[in-house]
């Protein structure tokens, strides 16, 4: 039970992040790309990358595992809304700026998983040697 606690408490909080950040994105850049969505979604594929380094060599418990990757990351990106926004920009006519969100989340939120896995060994290396 205290798992799927862990879970709800932390897809509550990325959720509420999740909410924040695209928000502030959408006021800051606004048209009809969904800029906040990309955002949310490429910094989480970002923070698992970097997360997922850094916990390689430390020793995680598997609900503190939970709680961050299922809980906090999961409610932090949102594939609905991701396809939704894309129904949307296609039924709208907007095929380019569809096409363009589809392979931008794709293909960046991959290159950003490496970059924050590479990124986390970088600085494990680093405290490492310092």
């Amino acid at each position: 039970m205290s798992k799927l606690i862990l879970i709800a408490a932390g897809g509550a909080a990325g959720t509420l992040l999740r909410y924040s950040l695209s928000g502030l994105t959408y006021r800051v850049l606004d048209g009809i790309f969904p800029w906040g969505t990309l955002f949310v979604n490429l910094m989480g594929s970002f923070a698992i990358g970097l997360l997922w380094g850094f916990f390689e060599i430390e020793n995680l418990s598997p609900n503190m595992r939970n709680f961050i990757f299922i809980g906090i990351l999961g409610g932090f990106t949102t594939f609905s809304t991701f396809a939704l926004e894309n129904f949307n920009l296609f039924r709208d006519g907007e095929i380019k700026l569809a096409i363009s969100n589809l392979l931008a989340s794709n293909i960046l939120g991959v290159v950003l998983v490496f970059t924050g896995f590479l990124l986390s060994k970088y600085i494990i290396n680093l405290i490492k040697i310092g």
